[in-house]
């Protein structure tokens, strides 16, 4: 049995697709966001006690945090509300083979979503401003090794886990 042991992201980059793929200048590391799931409570004839119950697809709202070195023209960017900001965070994570040996493989992170507040930093001599944008999400998909794992996309009903659509009866019936 062949059995990668997941490791570390080796290294990634991050790239703004409305700039044509153009390379982002971030920091040490971008927050991914969160899956928490909007449940409604169920108690009753039948139930003992209380029982949070997830509707499927539907998530609380979901934030990404990316940090800057410096404040300039590409977080500002993300400022402008009026349009989608459309990102796609590309990685290699490196893993050990049952013998040992590193081997490596890709993961993908596409998202969509609008600015929600910019970070300006602050400024001191010879230091990164510590400077970030972090974005309300409307989509999001995840994939390693070109398998789709996640993908969610909260404007057009679309939730599939492994690539299993899991709201497809559901958008049958409405």
């Amino acid at each position: 049995m062949n059995t990668n042991i997941p490791s570390k992201i080796h290294s990634y980059n991050l790239y703004n697709d409305d700039w044509g793929g153009r390379f982002f200048g971030v920091g040490d590391e971008c927050t991914l966001p969160d899956f928490e799931a909007l449940t409604e409570t169920l108690s009753g004839a039948g139930i003992l006690g209380e029982l949070d119950d997830p509707a499927p697809g539907h998530f609380s709202n979901m934030q990404m945090e990316i940090p800057f070195r410096v404040l300039d023209e590409e977080p500002v960017s993300l400022m402008d509300t009026t349009k989608a900001v459309k990102l796609t965070l590309r990685g290699a994570q490196q893993t050990l083979s049952d013998e040992g040996d590193t081997v490596f493989r890709s993961m993908r992170v596409v998202v969509r979503g609008k600015c929600a507040t910019l970070k300006s930093g602050t400024v001191k001599a010879a230091t990164a401003m510590s400077s970030s944008v972090t974005l309300n999400i409307t989509y999001i998909k995840i994939e390693v090794n070109d398998k789709e794992l996640v993908e969610l996309d909260k404007l057009n009903g679309i939730f599939k886990i492994n690539g299993v659509d899991i709201l497809q009866k559901v958008r049958e019936m409405t």
